[in-house]
């Protein structure tokens, strides 16, 4: 079932994009038996005005867009979702779920999109087509019980697949059901961002907008790899270095995404073999040592300062906008001032006169994005990394001003919106009087659980039932196999999905997967078409129009689906009006609209604005709803940001993504850049390290979690590559690697799970 290739691995010569880009395209059209004529024609419609907005990453929709708005990854969620291949009843009658477990992930996503509804049947081990008015009756009924003992006990998981009409429809459901157990897959990922930009600058989410990369001077990126996480990105980095701004890289791998680019819809380029250098100079920071790094850059700035004042100089640091704008910078500035550089250069793994370097191009910029991704959040001190990078724009003033300020890259297509539409476990972040009022019943006000609460919960016996909107939930979380063992007690899961993945063969007593539509396909409720919305990583909303031919007559939409189920859990209430909403999404939004009226203001119209429209950010124009009034310099307690000490052999784990794959769904097992063909069973060290150990090159070796918990955790079968990463530092592949994440290895107030560096030993 799994690649039957021999694997090879050598290194790839071209650039991100060009050639290999259009090849890697092709194959998956051919591979996923796409009707070409179709496909293509949807793939023209791709992140357009009247189109539909992309299933894989959240990079913004321009106003005015390429031809082509897509990119190679995007190209392959598209074909993954308009595959012709079909998972039908008639093939679970042929495999039972302990069956399909020794499956790849890749092999069950390859059978197609799910056709029917299904429910699992324990004596047989498989699933049973189930009409929808008896799966919706049975998970009522089930919910309705789960609800009368506890109504805690439930957990409403969200992936960031879903629109903002469903999720401001599944939030509302589970508040009136009697929680704020609302985990998302943002809580895997960027939930360490909104938690420390909100102490930072008084957003939670980035301050920049898309025209501001066609302004910028400048761009600092951290721990984000555009070439596989957001390709479209790389356009924009294209047209800022063609216009000579500087590309500053700090991340432990040298990614070709961020190094040279080749645009693949540009035929001049392609025949030409025109590559683009992306980065000016590229910092090969260690594994959570980048509190160190950007120690080191601000100390930099700071000493400028110093001396520039001393000398009667132009001031190196915004003086203007640290006084009126700022809190807390001379207390930093004095920590920044007894830093060693010894300690900054043996906590980094970069030497002084790299930061000195990349610090005085920051200086020479008089506007400077700041792009980071995971390689800052997923770390022990997560929130710190964060602070440390929004102290370090804050300095020359680069938040609140044209062609400056933080832009987080988000990996999922919607999972910002679904926070702003209120899926969240914390309620400060949710109007609930506004809710109280609008829907006339008393909002649930203790916090709900999130993603690592949810698998505590499970582990304690404390949660017993779980629905699931899409995602893979067990596939994408730490501390896999004692959750996966622990999952058998719930009472009742449900599954909504496209197709079939690992998550889904681990049920509970009783169990359903529904399938739904895609946001690619057409959806029409009481005989009329209906229109999506989502918001991408800058704030921007923008309409969705699906209008290809559902993979089944027997597909309903995700809201249809969330909206059936609260019918049946929930006592009728006048003032929430499910079938009104489900038959007209236009009266969601105007639902939205009158929750979040300072967001949403005229949603309906607006949303059809080409390139969307940006809800408001204080921290943009410089207002800042923080406790002091004023952005805050945070000075983190160590320079580290891994949460465990260094010891002998032990190594830190960095999981990554190969550029074919999605979260966790697996396209194949090629990674281009990377040079790693046929496998996905790698783990990548320092030559020096493999020479260190005794070990060698292709030598099969296995990982053993060294969290020192006293839990034995490994993964297996691992093929060691020698490959340019820090010593100290080693990488494999996310999800095979998350076994080895220990539950409590988390960032330390999001608990974004540490995935970007996890203490492991390596064993022959």
């Amino acid at each position: 079932m799994a690649d039957e290739r021999k694997p090879k691995i050598e290194p790839y010569p071209g650039p991100a994009g060009g050639w290999g880009s259009v090849k890697s395209v092709t194959a998956i059209l051919k591979r996923e038996q796409v009707p070409i004529p179709s496909t293509v024609k949807e793939l023209w419609r791709q992140n357009k005005p009247r189109g539909f907005t992309c299933v894989s990453c959240a990079w913004p929709q321009p106003a005015s867009p390429a031809k082509f708005e897509f990119c190679e990854n995007g190209a392959k969620a598209s074909a993954w979702e308009l595959t012709s291949l079909r998972t039908t009843p008639e093939f679970f009658a042929e495999h039972t779920c302990t069956e399909l477990l020794g499956w790849s992930d890749h092999d069950l996503e390859q059978q197609g999109r799910l056709t029917h509804p299904l429910r699992y049947d324990r004596a047989t081990d498989t699933y049973l087509r189930c009409g929808w008015s008896e799966a919706f009756e049975a998970i009522g009924a089930e919910l309705k019980r789960l609800r009368e003992t506890d109504p805690k006990s439930v957990v409403f998981y969200a992936s960031g697949r879903a629109s903002l009409e469903t999720s401001y429809l599944y939030a509302l459901f589970a508040r009136l059901y009697g929680n704020n157990n609302l985990p998302d897959s943002s809580n895997m990922c960027h939930e360490a961002t909104g938690v420390a930009l909100r102490k930072s600058v008084g957003s939670a989410v980035g301050t920049v907008v898309l025209d501001d990369f066609a302004r910028t001077d400048c761009i600092f990126f951290f721990g984000q790899n555009a070439g596989v996480n957001s390709p479209r990105m790389l356009h924009d980095l294209q047209k800022a270095a063609k216009r000579g701004a500087p590309i500053v890289v700090f991340n432990p791998l040298r990614e070709r995404g961020l190094e040279r680019f080749t645009n693949p819809q540009s035929p001049v380029e392609l025949l030409a073999g025109k590559e683009t250098p992306l980065a000016t100079q590229y910092l090969q920071v260690k594994a959570g040592g980048d509190i160190a790094a950007i120690a080191g850059l601000c100390k930099t700035l700071v000493t400028l300062d110093d001396e520039a004042v001393k000398n009667g100089a132009p001031r190196v640091l915004d003086a203007e906008f640290i006084a009126q704008h700022t809190h807390g910078f001379e207390e930093f500035a004095t920590w920044l001032r007894a830093q060693s550089w010894d300690d900054i250069e043996a906590a980094s793994g970069l030497q002084r006169t790299e930061l000195e370097s990349a610090a005085a191009t920051y200086a020479k910029a008089d506007a400077v994005i700041g792009v980071y991704g995971m390689g800052l959040t997923q770390h022990v001190l997560g929130e710190y990394n964060i602070h440390m990078f929004a102290n370090f724009m804050l300095l020359r003033g680069n938040v609140g001003k044209p062609g400056a300020g933080l832009c987080p890259v988000r990996g999922h297509s919607n999972v910002q919106g679904q926070r702003t539409v209120g899926i969240a476990d914390d309620p400060a972040l949710v109007p609930l009087d506004r809710l109280a009022d609008q829907y006339g019943f008393e909002p649930p006000r203790e916090k709900g659980l999130n993603t690592v609460e949810t698998c505590e919960g499970v582990l304690d016996e404390t949660v017993h039932g779980f629905i699931g909107l899409g995602g893979n939930f067990l596939r994408a979380i730490p501390e896999q196999e004692r959750v996966t063992e622990a999952w058998h007690k719930l009472r009742l899961t449900v599954q909504i999905a496209t197709k079939l993945n690992r998550s889904h063969l681990i049920n509970g007593e009783v169990a359903y997967l529904l399938p739904c539509l895609g946001r690619i396909e057409r959806v029409e409720e009481n005989g009329k078409s209906q229109v999506l919305s989502t918001e991408d990583s800058t704030s921007c909303i923008h309409a969705s129009v699906g209008k290809a031919e559902p993979a089944s007559p027997e597909l309903l939409s995700e809201t249809r689906i969330v909206v059936e189920l609260a019918r049946r859990t929930l006592a009728p209430n006048p003032k929430v009006p499910w079938d009104g909403w489900v038959n007209d999404y236009a009266t969601i939004r105007d639902a939205i609209e009158q929750t979040y009226p300072e967001q949403f203001k005229d949603f309906n119209q607006r949303m059809w604005q080409p390139g969307g429209f940006h809800r408001p950010n204080s921290a943009r124009d410089r207002v800042w709803k923080t406790d002091t009034g004023k952005a805050n310099f945070i000075l983190p307690p160590v320079l580290t940001a891994t949460g465990f000490e260094d010891a002998p052999n032990r190594f830190r784990l960095m999981t990554m993504r190969s550029n074919d794959q999605f979260n966790t769904t697996i396209y194949g097992y090629d990674d281009r850049f990377r040079g790693i063909e046929g496998t996905r069973e790698v783990v990548l060290m320092n030559p020096d390290d493999i020479t260190r150990l005794g070990l060698r090159d292709g030598q099969t070796v296995k990982l053993l979690s060294d969290a020192g918990d006293g839990v034995h955790r490994e993964v297996r079968g691992l093929r060691v590559v020698a490959f340019d990463i820090p010593r100290g530092c080693v990488g494999g592949y996310y999800p095979e690697c998350n076994p080895l994440i220990p539950l409590s290895h988390h960032a330390l107030y999001s608990k974004t799970p540490a995935a970007k560096s996890v203490p492991v030993r390596i064993v022959a």
